[in-house]
């Protein structure tokens, strides 16, 4: 499980670091930031996957738990470590670009004192009404849905796209943010979100990003549930031939 934890850990971190720093330093360009989430996401997929099986991600995990592809202690563990990657992730790459080590002359924050435009993933400015929350937390969970849907089924036994899980999982998660950024920034990961908030705070940020991170933390386990909810239902048939193929054995 340790080790496990650290995977996770690390992989929470680059995620984070790689494509939030991306975003930063292309002034949240759609087409690059959404590659670069998914890039990062095939890259740690192939290179810790076979430790923790890499969800870097509490709504992933969640949704493999109700699934009892993880015990709900492995989920409280994951999700531990996944938390302390994302808030690593964005303490170092806050830390960067406050430096200005960037070379770009890109300000860590703008004339409001707010990072989350770029670096957190979404808008900070101004307060949002009830019509706006409403729409994001729908957003959210429809992408974050879509997002842990996939990954149940492509890594699925039974799947006949098993074996490029990682690549299919990182294109689906690049086709996420290039709906999502215009709409929300998009998050479907409350480990990157909370690790960003904090900190914008810590380095000196606009509290607004900490203030609408709950947003980002309910909808995304909601989405990631309800997909584990979904796929337990519709798949039902496929788990019981693999509980009679195991008995048999």
């Amino acid at each position: 499980m340790l080790k496990k934890m650290i995977a996770e850990c690390i992989g929470t971190f680059v995620l984070v670091f790689v494509a939030c720093g991306t975003a930063a330093l292309t002034k949240g360009e759609l087409v690059a930031t959404s590659l670069a989430f998914g890039l990062a996401l095939i890259a740690m997929a192939y290179s810790i996957g076979r430790i923790s099986g890499c969800h870097i991600n509490p709504a992933v995990s969640l949704g493999l738990a109700i699934n009892k592809k993880i015990t709900w202690t492995e989920f409280g563990c994951y999700v531990v470590a996944q938390l302390v990657g994302g808030i690593l992730g964005g303490i170092v790459l806050f830390g960067i670009l406050k430096a200005g080590l960037n070379g770009t002359g890109i300000e860590l924050f703008d004339a409001y004192g707010n990072a989350s435009n770029y670096a957190v993933g979404y808008s900070a400015a101004g307060k949002l009404g009830a019509l706006r929350i409403i729409g994001t937390l729908c957003v959210e969970i429809i992408l974050t849905f879509i997002f842990v849907y996939v990954i149940l089924n492509v890594t699925s036994s039974k799947s006949d796209a098993k074996n490029l899980a990682g690549l299919l999982i990182g294109l689906t998660l690049v086709a996420v943010h290039l709906v999502g950024i215009g709409l929300t920034g998009t998050s479907v990961n409350p480990a990157r979100s909370i690790g960003t908030a904090l900190s914008s705070v810590i380095y000196g940020g606009d509290k607004e990003a900490l203030k609408q991170v709950w947003m980002f933390i309910v909808a995304p386990l909601a989405g990631g549930a309800l997909a584990g909810v979904c796929y337990m239902f519709l798949h039902k048939e496929d788990k019981d031939e693999a509980a009679n193929a195991s008995n048999e054995q």
